[in-house]
């Protein structure tokens, strides 16, 4: 599978609940946090849910 790269650029602060605990879901720590996945189906539909707040990169 191919990996894809991705950082938090907005912050989770006064988000609704669910996508606070998909951004911990996902790994992110904090602001300006990245890290490398794999790009599974469950993985892309998380990153859905909450592409507002991040930044997403092919590898």
């Amino acid at each position: 599978m191919k990996k894809i790269k991705i950082k938090q650029i907005r912050s989770g602060i006064g988000r609704p609940k669910d996508q606070k605990r998909t951004l911990q879901a996902l790994g992110i720590k904090k602001m300006h946090h990245s890290l490398e996945v794999e790009a599974t189906p469950q993985i892309l539909g998380m990153i859905n849910k909450v592409k507002h707040l991040l930044l997403v990169e092919e590898l």
